[in-house]
């Protein structure tokens, strides 16, 4: 049996997630998927907008993981890559040369982004627009019902 082992935040599911959970799970028998916890991303920090067990059951839920664990540090992976027999360590390209020290004992694998999306985009996004002032956005609405109407 050929065991994966992959490690994220997971926040803010997107389908970039999806092709790489996907692809991961094509590449072996059996796919692990650390988790970040919360206190993790804020020893990095990090701030998520979705808690710790939300996230790991959305990971849980998707069909191509099969077990998902916490990651609460970053030593952890060299203890998980032994616990739990893992014949490949993959991780996203961002990460290039980071993990390289794990060779030793499992095949490492930095794998492409998906194009045009990325959770730190997304953030972003969502602070411009949060950013608008509350007066600019009731204008705009005001406009959209009044070109609704107009096409009505």
């Amino acid at each position: 049996m050929k065991t994966i082992i992959t490690y994220g935040t997971f926040d803010m599911f997107h389908v970039g997630h999806l092709n790489l959970l996907r692809r991961l799970s094509e590449m072996g028998d059996r796919l692990i998927v650390a988790v970040s916890t919360d206190e993790f991303n804020k020893g990095k920090g990090k701030k998520t907008l979705i808690p710790y067990d939300q996230r790991s059951q959305i990971v849980e839920s998707i069909k191509y993981v099969d077990m998902v664990v916490p990651e609460e540090s970053w030593e952890q992976k060299l203890s998980d890559v032994k616990k739990y027999n893992v014949d490949v360590f993959a991780i996203g390209e961002d990460w290039k040369g980071k993990f390289d020290f794990l060779e030793d004992l499992c095949e490492v694998v930095y794998l492409p982004r998906t194009k045009n999306i990325s959770t730190t985009d997304l953030k972003k996004s969502l602070k411009r627009f949060l950013s608008i002032p509350h007066e600019d956005l009731i204008q705009a609405f005001e406009v959209l019902e009044l070109l609704r109407r107009d096409l009505e």
